[in-house]
This record gives structure tokens, C-alpha cells and sequence, in this order.
């Protein structure tokens, strides 16, 4: 599905944002992309949509190179970027005249997640709130059927009802053909959807790996013991201390707050 190689970028001389990055990601995967601010994640999914070019390294989805903005890949990348402008029109016009660019877009699928989120045909885009234009982009996204969603803070404005609903409707609508990247800063909005999770940080992949290595792999544990066994990371919360430890018989759930601070701190690596 993505394939990249020794991807280099930067908007400034002087200020590498990527440098030999590697990255190889499998259909049928929701990818969960962490970073600190300034990390390269929006850049890296318009790398990947084709609007930015690379400096130096290769890059290629669906064996396509995006940046040629080949008709052919175009028809299967839906981007959604954390800063949405939609025109002045109805939703209905707005379909209309959009769908014809997606050849396998459903739009009975896109009528009943309307519907789940509260929002009709008649609506006029430029009268309803931020929230709402999310909810709507979002829905119209899952319904073109593109084989490679690229999803940047796709919960930001969404009240918690929404936030709830859109991690149903996401987990009901992928396909085993799709694959959806989730860019955000808001680790527990995708809690329980994704599958893989990808940290960036200074340059470079510092884990992919899918939640159910990690979970072979570590418990994830809150006590009251500062000084456990065989600990891998550890860190003060109110009750306590979140903990890292080696797998024990019984799995835990993959705690992705503390997953990413024991990356960054370079305790734990791909």
C-alpha cells in the first residue's frame, strides 16, 4: 500500500524535517500517527497525498508516485486536513458535484451517516458550525470507498457524543482494502479503533508496530509501587504510577499515552 525510502524533506535550508525516513504500511490497517507538535505529521500525509514532493528519497503509494497526481491514485486518496474550507453551497450540491470524482463513492452509505451525525441534504455548508462540517466531511471521506484515508485531527470540534459516534462509524465503514491514517494529538479519540500505531519524532520512525505486538510484547499497569521488577518506563499520575513491564501471562490494554512518552524518551524503539 505505502511504501517510503529514505524520505527527506524540508521547507528551510538549514531545517531538516525528515531525514532517511522509512516507512512500509499493509492494507486493511487503521493507523494511529503520533507526534510532538512540529513533528511532521500533516507533512508527512501531504507527502503521501501527493501535495508535497519529496527532496530526495522515494515514495510510492498503490505503486503510484503521489506527486505526479496521477487520475488513477487520485480516485483513492481522501485527505482531510485539520483546517476545513468547504464552499457556500447545500450538501446536496456539494455531493453532487463531488462524488463524480470517486468511481466507487456510496451514497446510500453517506445518507445513513448523515443521519447518525444529525445532518441533512438541505443544510447549507457555510451556515453550520465547524463541528458539523467535520462530521460532514468525515462522512462524505468513508463514503467515497478510496482505498487510503488520510485523516489529520479529524476529532478536533466534535463534542464527546461525536467523538464516540465517529469511532463507531470509522470501525464500521473501513474495509480489509482500505487503510486510514489518523493524525492526532488526541491519543484517547482513537483508543479502541486503531490497529497500528506509528510515533514520529525528530526525523525518524521511532515504532510501528500494531497493538497486537506491543500488547505480546509489554503490560501496560497502574500501581502504587515506585519500584517494580524489571520496569521498562514509569511516570507519576494522580493514584500512582503508570508502568511498562514485560508481558505477563495475562494481556493489558495498550495504554497509548504512556506508549508515547516511553517512546520519546527512548524506552522503548521499533
Amino acid at each position: 500500500m505505502i511504501h517510503i525510502k529514505n524520505l527527506n524533506f524540508n521547507y528551510r535550508k538549514n531545517q531538516q524535517l525528515f531525514t532517511n525516513l522509512n516507512l512500509e504500511v499493509k492494507p486493511g490497517t487503521i493507523v494511529g500517527m503520533l507526534g510532538k507538535n512540529g513533528a511532521g505529521k500533516s507533512t508527512l500525509l501531504k507527502l503521501m497525498s501527493g501535495l508535497l514532493n519529496p527532496k530526495a528519497g522515494n515514495i510510492t503509494v498503490l505503486k503510484e508516485v503521489p506527486f505526479r497526481r496521477h487520475p488513477i491514485l487520485l480516485q483513492e486518496i481522501f485527505l482531510i486536513t485539520e483546517e476545513i474550507d468547504l464552499p457556500s453551497i447545500k450538501i446536496a450540491r456539494y455531493v453532487k458535484n463531488t462524488k463524480l470524482l470517486y468511481p466507487r463513492f456510496d451514497e446510500k452509505r453517506l445518507k445513513k451517516i448523515l443521519s447518525e451525525f444529525e445532518l441533512s441534504y438541505d443544510m447549507k455548508l457555510n451556515n453550520i458550525s465547524y463541528g458539523q462540517k467535520k462530521k460532514f466531511i468525515i462522512a462524505f471521506a468513508l463514503s467515497t470507498n478510496c482505498k487510503l484515508l488520510l485523516f489529520d485531527e479529524p476529532t478536533n470540534g466534535l463534542d464527546i457524543p461525536s467523538k464516540s459516534l465517529f469511532r463507531k462509524i470509522v470501525a464500521g465503514a473501513v474495509t480489509e482494502e482500505q487503510t486510514v491514517f489518523i493524525s492526532t494529538h488526541q491519543v484517547r479519540d482513537i483508543e479502541n479503533l486503531i490497529d497500528q500505531v506509528l510515533i514520529i519524532n525528530h526525523g525518524q520512525v521511532k515504532l510501528n508496530k500494531s497493538l497486537f505486538e506491543i500488547s505480546k510484547k509489554y503490560n501496560f499497569v497502574l500501581t502504587t509501587h515506585k519500584n517494580l521488577p524489571d520496569i521498562i518506563y514509569q511516570e507519576d499520575v494522580p493514584g500512582g504510577y503508570k508502568t511498562i513491564i514485560p508481558a505477563q501471562e495475562e494481556e493489558t490494554e495498550v495504554d497509548l499515552e504512556t506508549l508515547f512518552n516511553a517512546v520519546l524518551k527512548e524506552k522503548i524503539t521499533c
